[in-house]
């Protein structure tokens, strides 16, 4: 694949369905909040000035201390901004950004409002500057545990419509079980709200298995350990279920060794609706342009592939008919 083949590749529009809000935070943006409100911060950068961990576990930790930063909506509103320029300048034309009300209020419908509020405004302002559609998914986080959850469910019913357009959990695979939370996940349902969780990341398949059981979602984040269990993968093809697939994440934390022995072309190959996002690309060192550049080199994967995935993204995405039918026209290849 020569380099003009690239070029054209990295300047594809992209569609992003798995992006962590406070994730996506630039360490500099990170930074500059922290020495603003008199916090140390220091702890968490390495010497280059990026975010550091050893694990997944110490990576929650990580992301917990840059989050603590955010404090009002005025700050979660120039997050918003930070977010959608760097997403705008890799490509992204749409997007899905998980918000936790946790973090945004602490639970708190009143509070959550105000939070919903500033990132909308900062969320119209972007799409009219830089042309990218942004919508937000709220998430629960696994490891506060089901009661917790039932309050971020509450806030996501109580401001469900045209720009809230989904329910999801995060957090540690490796606390409770996906049916845990149950109760939250049919509050969102019942509001209208579609679903997704993380799953098949660290908890392999059979967490896989209890997302599609337990929750009925019709998108997994992650799922590519579903791959271990080819019988898994034929149920997910024959539901129809979308795979939020994070490529670089997932080299990045360990799960597999490079792109090329990673499985989402396996996946695609057997007919897995597969997507692709960054996760929380400053954490993992990436972007949506570096994402297809290095699965177009891994796999070979031309213009149509990529764009192909795009259109998938699409169709998978949460938001309503009209909105997803602007977007379509952005990924119409120039006449």
């Amino acid at each position: 694949m020569d380099e003009e083949q690239l070029d054209r590749i990295a300047n594809l529009p992209k569609v992003e369905l798995h992006l962590h809000h406070e994730g996506a935070a630039p360490p500099d943006f990170i930074r500059q909040m922290a020495a603003a409100k008199g916090v140390n911060l220091s702890h968490i950068f390495d010497a280059e000035g990026r975010y550091k961990y050893r694990d997944f576990t110490h990576f929650l930790q990580v992301y917990e201390a840059a989050t603590s930063v955010l404090k009002t909506p005025e700050d979660f509103a120039k997050l918003t901004t930070a977010v959608l320029e760097q997403s705008a300048e890799a490509g992204v034309v749409y997007s899905e950004t998980f918000l936790s009300p946790d973090f945004c209020g602490g639970g708190d419908v009143g509070a959550w409002r105000e939070y919903l509020h500033a990132i909308r405004e900062a969320a119209t302002d972007a799409e009219q500057r830089l042309g990218i559609t942004l919508r937000g998914v709220v998430t629960c986080i696994r490891h506060f545990g089901p009661e917790q959850a039932k309050r971020s469910a509450l806030c996501a019913a109580e401001t469900a419509g045209d720009w809230i357009v989904g329910f999801g959990m995060g957090g540690d695979e490796g606390r409770g079980h996906q049916g845990d939370f149950a109760y939250a996940f049919d509050m969102a349902r019942e509001s209208g709200l579609h679903l997704t969780t993380h799953a098949g990341e660290f908890g392999g398949p059979a967490s896989v298995r209890e997302a599609i059981q337990d929750l009925h979602v019709t998108r997994i984040g992650h799922g590519v350990r579903a791959i271990e269990d080819l019988r898994l993968v034929d149920n997910i093809v024959d539901q129809g279920i979308t795979l939020e697939v994070c490529p670089g994440s997932n080299i990045r934390l360990g799960l597999y060794s490079t792109m090329r022995h990673h499985p989402i072309a396996k996946l695609r190959e057997r007919g897995v609706k597969v997507t692709v996002s960054t996760d929380d690309p400053p954490f993992f060192g990436t972007t949506m342009k570096d994402e297809y550049l290095n699965l177009a080199r891994a796999f070979g994967w031309d213009e149509e592939v990529l764009n192909d995935i795009a259109r998938t993204s699409l169709e998978a995405a949460f938001c309503d008919a009209a909105t997803r039918d602007r977007v379509a026209k952005k990924l119409e290849p120039a006449a």
